[in-house]
């Protein structure tokens, strides 16, 4: 994964965002991008109606999906039978790009002995998508010219999350779409400012630009800057954080702008670990269900009240001005360093852009930006030097590390499956009116008017078997929780398969999701669990 990641980035989109624009063909595969990104999904319907051959892999039916040249609906957590379907295809019919395998890659026997394996029938059976669809999909990936993956949420939130990436991955090299404009391996970022707080290192096993704190000389490199001794030892992950607060290995929790207890998977087991830790401090704009279970909360800046930097999903780093004076009398940098230098370790910064120069001055992606560099449109990174125009797409002529490494991935199936007492299929996902737990959109009377509560997404087959009408109230629960929805009918899901929205804390749809995790991210898996649903008398 190391040698993938170094290749394909860190979770950045290869391309730009108006590259999109000019594709020949795009496979979005696990995003609602309409809904969860509006202004990114205006540059694929404008691709498509330039004659762009627009692909949806996605269970439900979104408005996407609708809008697709081609939507297939494949089972849920069938992405790399899905994928390594279509890379069978591309094989045995000639249309893979021989020379880019032979001059850019390294690997291919093994991941050639793996995609052998999946013949469209096989991987038909496991995904319930057409054998003709997946051949479609195959032809036109890989025969246009310039060819574009789209992915977010959908793809990663999965017990198999680095497989379903790694397969995305060999099939962009196998067909040569990397490398160029309009093509490339393009993750969607989930907030605005998420790229740019894994760049600075928001992770537990990398320092800032993503250098590995097992490197004895990146940690020598820190150590001379920051004026103090470091870990070289991994941390622990989100969920990692929450298990070991349960079994008493981690005292204190502080959370920084989120909201576990509705948003992280199995959230009956968060709930319950964050009342047992000793200390909890939240720092958020608004009162949450996370703020209830603190012993401290501290009001948070938000980006009103900000000046920094954000990184978007295309690397760009742009400004961020502040337009009114911090509501708290604090911006967040201040705080976190005021309460850094109350725990022992000073911090004396004087300002946001003392801070972004230190960054810069350690980022050898971010060494050639400045404030005033980035007062126009920003910079997308790797930008090394004052000189250097930014970069538009990765790996022009050579990957980062070199060559890039084909994965031979075998498909695994979810951690869950229906049985007898569990027998539907659960996915969870948003919705266009809100915005991840609602802490701000559920405030707006507008937002709430068009989704005041939760509800439940059922096939019309399923309802009349159930004896279930729209709007009934029921319950649905799994073997980690249970939530009272309202249920909507709608041929959105399939047979057997029910969605809910992840955005109302009063009935958390993460009360019932699994947490078996990726065992290389340890992402929990958000998107696959077995429910059962119940009408309530």
């Amino acid at each position: 994964m190391a040698g993938l990641a170094a290749a394909f980035g860190s979770g950045a989109m290869t391309n730009s965002f108006v590259e999109l624009e000019s594709a020949n063909c795009i496979l979005v595969i696990g995003s609602n991008t309409t809904v969860a990104h509006p202004i990114a999904s205006m540059r694929l319907i404008r691709a498509k109606e330039n004659g762009a051959k627009l692909m949806v892999a996605d269970p439900r039916k979104t408005q996407i999906a609708q809008l697709a040249n081609l939507h297939v609906s494949q089972n849920l957590g069938t992405d790399v039978a899905l994928l390594n379907g279509m890379m069978h295809v591309i094989y045995k019919n000639g249309w893979h790009n021989q020379t880019f395998i032979e001059e850019r890659t390294e690997n291919f026997p093994a991941f050639e002995q793996i995609i052998e394996q999946f013949p469209p029938e096989r991987a038909a059976d496991i995904t319930g998508v057409a054998v003709e669809d997946i051949t479609k999909m195959a032809e036109w990936y890989s025969r246009s010219k310039a060819s574009a993956i789209v992915y977010v949420l959908g793809i990663t939130q999965h017990s198999t999350g680095t497989d379903n990436v790694k397969s995305l991955a060999n099939l962009a090299m196998l067909c040569g779409h990397i490398g160029r404009p309009s093509t490339g391996v393009n993750p969607i970022r989930g907030q605005n400012n998420v790229q740019g707080a894994c760049d600075m290192a928001a992770l537990p096993n990398v320092f800032p630009g993503y250098q590995y704190i097992t490197v004895p000389e990146n940690v020598k490199k820190f150590e001379a800057a920051w004026k103090t001794k470091l870990s070289a030892t991994p941390g622990l992950t989100m969920i990692e954080q929450i298990q070991a607060i349960k079994e008493g290995k981690v005292k204190g929790l502080v959370v920084f702008g989120a909201n576990p207890v509705v948003s992280y998977s199995d959230a009956n087991y968060v709930q319950s670990a964050m009342e047992s830790a000793e200390f909890v401090m939240v720092m958020d704009i608004f009162p949450t269900s996370s703020t209830a279970l603190a012993h401290v909360v501290l009001p948070a800046a938000s980006f009103a009240e900000t000046e920094g930097t954000f990184s978007n999903s295309e690397r760009r780093v742009q400004r961020v001005r502040q337009a009114i004076p911090p509501i708290p009398g604090k911006t967040n940098w201040e705080v976190i360093q005021e309460l850094s230098t109350r725990m022992d370790y000073p911090m004396k910064y004087q300002s946001a852009e003392e801070i972004f120069d230190e960054m810069a001055g350690l980022t050898p992606s971010y060494g050639g930006m400045s404030y005033d560099r980035l007062n126009e449109k920003g910079l997308c990174w790797p930008c090394p030097t004052p000189e250097h125009p930014g970069t538009q797409y990765l790996h022009k002529g050579q990957f980062t590390r070199g060559r890039g490494q084909f994965q031979a991935i075998d498909y695994r199936p979810p951690a869950e499956a229906p049985d007898n007492e569990y027998p539907f299929w659960l996915t969870t996902g948003t919705i266009f009116t809100h915005y991840l737990t609602g802490t701000m959109t559920r405030r707006c009377a507008t937002l709430h008017h068009e989704n005041p509560e939760v509800f439940i997404e059922i096939h019309p087959d399923d309802a009349r078997k159930l004896q279930i009408e729209s709007g009934e109230e029921i319950k649905t629960s799994s073997r980690r929780g249970e939530i009272m929805t309202k249920t909507l009918i709608t041929d959105r899901v399939n047979p057997g398969v029910v969605f809910i929205p992840m955005h109302f804390m009063e009935n958390a749809a993460n009360r019932l999701t699994h947490s078996a995790l990726d065992p290389t991210t340890k992402t929990p898996e958000y998107k696959v669990c077995a429910v059962n649903l119940k009408k309530v008398a």
